[in-house]
């Protein structure tokens, strides 16, 4: 079974419960289904979760290639010269990062963050659409501060083939076919 979870702000990516914090507990009755990969308790959105521990290591494992798709609220506005490094990749504390696609997006149409995020009266901000094909803990966030441009808001809206699609936070679907086509892959 695939279990697609659109995971809230400040809800860990785990069952077990660490002091008052929400975890996936609070959210999901299914019982011995497990995360692949995993989603920082300050980000948003999809989660994929997997009865199947194979499948479970193919999905998270980046050897595996599985694209992981972002929409980032950035504080500032960069340019095209600016998210070039990105494109690259950049030399962060842990190491290089591979390159990644990066556009600049019109803001999404997602649902309002609960508490919303902090904003500054004279600094605008901007979307971005960003792809990596790996999972470094908080990567997303260190490569926009990397170019000077702050993580606000980060919302995981794809994972290889399996999207968000219309799922509000809190919400989770199964997908039973999602299983057989990925084990003909």
């Amino acid at each position: 079974m695939i279990l697609l979870f659109n995971k809230p702000f400040h809800v860990l990516s785990q069952f077990t419960t660490e002091g008052d914090r929400k975890t996936l507990a609070d959210f999901i009755d299914i019982k011995n289904v497990y995360p692949a990969g995993r989603l920082d308790y300050d980000s948003e959105g999809l989660l994929i979760l997997t009865d199947d521990g194979r499948m479970q290591q193919r999905i998270a494992n980046p050897r595996y290639g599985k694209d992981k798709e972002y929409l980032v609220q950035v504080e500032g506005i960069p340019d095209e010269q600016q998210l070039e490094p990105l494109r690259k990749g950049v030399t962060l504390k842990d190491g290089a990062t591979r390159p990644a696609r990066i556009e600049r997006v019109t803001e999404p149409d997602v649902p309002e963050r609960v508490p919303p995020i902090r904003e500054r009266r004279n600094i605008p901000t901007s979307w971005l659409k960003i792809v990596i094909r790996e999972g470094r803990n908080r990567q997303v966030r260190r490569m926009t501060a990397h170019i000077g441009f702050p993580t606000l808001r980060l919302i995981r809206s794809r994972v290889g083939e399996w999207e968000l699609g219309e799922l509000l936070p809190g919400q989770y679907a199964t997908t039973s076919d999602a299983r057989d086509r990925y084990r003909r892959e």
